[in-house]
C-alpha cells in the first residue's frame, strides 16, 4: 500500500509503501473492545479501601443483654448495622483488577487501529523530525506548519489528546522540545499500544520506514499469555 509522506514543515514528500499487516486489516470491534478495556483494568491502582468489623475500633463489650430490655438483640457494635461499624463487601486494597490478554490479541488489536486511523485518514507519516535547539517554541513550529496540512487542521489546537507522536528511536532534543504540550504525546513504536492509539485522534508517524520495521517485528514475536500495561 503507498501513501503520502510530508516534511516537517508540512510540505509532500515522497509517496512511501507501508504494510498491510499493519495498515490493512479489517475492523474487529469486539477484539479492540476486550484489548482496551484490559488495559485500562491494568491501569487500575485499586488505592479504595474499607474497614470490615475485624478492623474497625470499639465493640469489645456487648451493648446490652441478651433478653428482656425489649430491643433487638446485638453482640457488638462493631457490626455493619451500626453507625461507626465495619463495611460489609466494600472495596478493599487487595482486590487485583488487572486481565490477562495474549500477546497476538494485543497486537493485532493495535495494527486493527492504526488500519482505522488510516481509513479515516487520522495518520500522518512525516519523514523526520529536526530541531535548531531542545526547546519547546521549535516544536510548536512543527505543529503548527503539520496544522496547514488537509485533514490535519486542529491538530494544533485540540485542547485534549489531539496526536499521538511515534517515533522509532527517542533523542533528548525532541523528547525534551515536546515535553511541554499537554495535548500531544511522544512514545516508541516499539511501545505503543491500542490504548494509546484509541486516546489521541491523530497518529504523526516519524521515519516511517524505520517505525513500519518495529511494528512488523512486534507481529512475529510468538504467542504467550502476560499481564499487560498500558
Amino acid at each position: 500500500m503507498k501513501v503520502q509522506s510530508y516534511t516537517q514543515s508540512g510540505k509532500k514528500g515522497k509517496e512511501i509503501t507501508i504494510s498491510d499487516s499493519v495498515f490493512g486489516l479489517s475492523w474487529n470491534g469486539d477484539l479492540v473492545h476486550h484489548v482496551v478495556t484490559s488495559l485500562l483494568s491494568n491501569l487500575r491502582v485499586g488505592t479504595a479501601h474499607t474497614k470490615d468489623r475485624s478492623e474497625v475500633s470499639g465493640g469489645g463489650k456487648k451493648p446490652w443483654k441478651q433478653k428482656g430490655t425489649g430491643r433487638a438483640r446485638h453482640g457488638s457494635t462493631r457490626s455493619p448495622i451500626w453507625i461507626g461499624g465495619g463495611v460489609t463487601h466494600g472495596p478493599r486494597t487487595e482486590k487485583v483488577y488487572g486481565k490477562k490478554v495474549n500477546v497476538k490479541e494485543r497486537i493485532k488489536a493495535l495494527c486493527v487501529l492504526l488500519s482505522r486511523k488510516l481509513k479515516d485518514n487520522q495518520v500522518l507519516f512525516v519523514d523526520t523530525l529536526d530541531l535548531k535547539e531542545a526547546k519547546t517554541k521549535y516544536a510548536k513550529e512543527i505543529v503548527t506548519d503539520l496544522s496547514t496540512i488537509k485533514e490535519f487542521e486542529d491538530l494544533g489546537t485540540r485542547k485534549n489528546n489531539s496526536a499521538l507522536i511515534v517515533v522509532p528511536g527517542m533523542e533528548n532534543d525532541i523528547e525534551q522540545a515536546f515535553s511541554n504540550f499537554g495535548n500531544i504525546e511522544l512514545k516508541l513504536a516499539q511501545t505503543i499500544s491500542a490504548l494509546d492509539i484509541a486516546t489521541f485522534k491523530y497518529i504523526v508517524v516519524v521515519q516511517p520506514e524505520e517505525s513500519m520495521k518495529i511494528l512488523e517485528k512486534r507481529l512475529e514475536k510468538k504467542p504467550r499469555n502476560i499481564l499487560v500495561t498500558a
